[in-house]
C-alpha cells in the first residue's frame, strides 16, 4: 500500500504524464539516435526541456533544495518513464547520485550546485568505479593528500557514466582518515578525459587525476567518513535502474505483442499459437515481479535500516535482472532475425536491459550480498 497521500500520488502522476508526452514530441527513436550520434560533449537536447520547460529536475528534493520532496518515489516514477523511452541518462548521474549526495550534506557550495541542477545549467557524474574494484564499493585507490589549505587528488576512475556531458564529479578518494567525497568541476587544472560511446548509446570516460588541487570547501561531509554515503547513494541508483527497466521491459512488451498480433503463419496471426502466448504469459510475469518488488522497496528505502536497506535493493535488482534477461530474449526470439537490426528499436531496447543486469553488480553479486548480510544478522 502506498505511504503517499492521494495529493503527493496524484503529482507523482502528472509528472509521469507530463514527462511521458513530452519524450514522445521530443526523444522518440529516430530522435534519439540522431541526438546522441551528435551528444560527444553534452546531454542530448530533452535534458534543458526537462528543466526549462517541465520543472521536473527538483521533484524528488527537499523543498529548501527547491524541490517537491518527493523523495525515491519520484526518482522511480520519473526513471521507469525515463527507460521506456531510452533517456535515462544523465537522470540517473545527476539526479539520483550526484544530487542525492549533495542535498546529504549541506553548505554553501551543494546549495549553489542544487540550485544549477535544477535550473539544467549543470550536470554532474559520479567517479567512483577504479580499474580493479569490479563491483567492490570499498575498493578506492585514488589518493587524497591535503596540502596547504585545500587537498590534492591523483589516480584514475574508469566507466564513468555520463562523464562527457558532465560540469562537474563527485569523486571517491582515500586518505589516511579514509573514504572521502569531493566535488571536482570539469575545468580543473590535472583532469584528463578519455570519452567514449556505450552500448546501449550513452556516453561514458575514464578519468585521470594528475596533481589535481582543490580548495577546502571540495570536501563533501568529514572526511574519511564517506563509505555510509557512498553505500546508500549506490543503493538508491540500483533501485532506480530497476525501474529503469521496468520501462524498458514494458516498451519490449507491447512491441512484442504489436508484432506477433501482426505477422501471420498459415494464415492466421502467431499470437493465437498457444506455445507463444505461453512464453508471453512468462515474460509478463517477470515483468510485472520485478516492478512489484522494486516499487515496495522504494516505499521502505528512505526509512529502513542500511542493513535492511543493502538486502531489500539487492533482492529487488535480482529479480529485475532476471526480469531483463526473460523479457529481453523473449522479445529478440519472438521477433526472429529483426529483433537485433538497428532498424527496430527492440534491439536498442535490449541491448540497454542487458547493460542493466550487471550494473551496480550482476545477479550473483547481489545473492552473495544478501547472503552475506543475512549470516552477520543471525551471528
Amino acid at each position: 500500500m502506498s505511504t503517499f497521500t492521494t495529493e503527493q500520488d496524484d503529482t507523482l502522476a502528472m509528472l509521469r504524464d507530463s514527462l511521458a508526452r513530452y519524450l514522445d514530441d521530443h526523444h522518440g527513436f529516430e530522435q534519439r539516435l540522431h541526438a546522441l550520434a551528435k551528444a560527444d560533449d553534452a546531454p542530448p537536447p530533452f535534458w534543458q526541456g526537462l528543466a526549462r520547460d517541465l520543472d521536473l529536475l527538483g521533484a524528488a528534493l527537499a523543498e529548501p533544495q527547491g524541490g517537491l520532496g518527493l523523495g525515491m518515489a519520484a526518482h522511480l516514477a520519473l526513471m521507469e518513464t525515463l527507460g521506456g523511452a531510452l533517456a535515462a541518462e544523465p537522470y540517473l548521474s545527476t539526479m539520483v547520485i550526484g544530487a542525492g549526495l549533495l542535498q546529504r550534506h549541506p553548505g554553501a557550495q551543494a546549495d549553489a550546485l542544487l540550485a544549477r541542477i535544477v535550473a539544467g545549467q549543470a550536470v554532474l557524474a559520479f567517479a567512483h568505479s577504479e580499474p580493479q574494484s569490479r563491483y567492490e564499493r570499498d575498493d578506492v585507490q585514488m589518493q587524497l593528500l591535503r596540502e596547504g589549505d585545500g587537498f590534492r587528488l591523483d589516480g584514475r576512475k574508469a566507466v564513468v557514466q555520463a562523464a562527457p556531458w558532465a560540469s562537474h564529479f563527485i569523486v571517491t578518494a582515500r586518505s589516511s582518515k579514509g573514504l572521502s567525497l569531493l566535488v571536482v568541476p570539469r575545468d580543473a587544472p590535472g583532469l584528463r578525459l578519455r570519452a567514449y560511446p556505450t552500448r546501449d548509446g550513452g556516453r561514458a570516460a575514464d578519468i585521470a587525476f594528475d596533481n589535481v588541487r582543490l580548495p577546502a570547501d571540495a570536501l563533501l561531509g568529514i572526511e574519511g567518513g564517506a563509505l555510509p554515503q557512498i553505500e546508500r547513494a549506490l543503493d538508491e541508483a540500483t533501485l532506480a535502474v530497476c525501474a529503469e527497466s521496468v520501462g524498458i521491459m514494458r516498451r519490449l512488451l507491447r512491441d512484442t505483442l504489436d508484432y506477433v498480433r501482426q505477422r501471420k503463419q498459415f494464415g492466421v496471426p502467431i499470437a493465437s499459437f498457444q506455445v507463444l502466448q505461453h512464453r508471453l504469459a512468462d515474460m509478463h510475469m517477470a515483468l510485472e515481479q520485478a516492478a512489484a518488488l522494486t516499487a515496495s522497496v522504494g516505499e521502505i528505502v528512505d526509512t529502513a535500516s542500511d542493513d535492511e536497506r543493502a538486502r531489500a535493493v539487492s533482492s529487488a535488482k535480482v529479480a529485475a535482472a532476471k526480469a531483463c534477461r526473460a523479457v529481453g530474449q523473449g522479445a529478440v526470439q519472438l521477433h526472429g532475425g529483426m529483433g537485433m537490426t538497428e532498424e527496430l528499436a527492440i534491439g536498442h531496447y535490449v541491448r540497454r536491459a542487458t547493460l542493466i543486469e550487471g550494473q551496480f553488480g550482476p545477479p550473483a553479486w547481489h545473492l552473495r550480498r544478501v547472503a552475506k548480510l543475512r549470516a552477520a544478522a543471525t551471528s
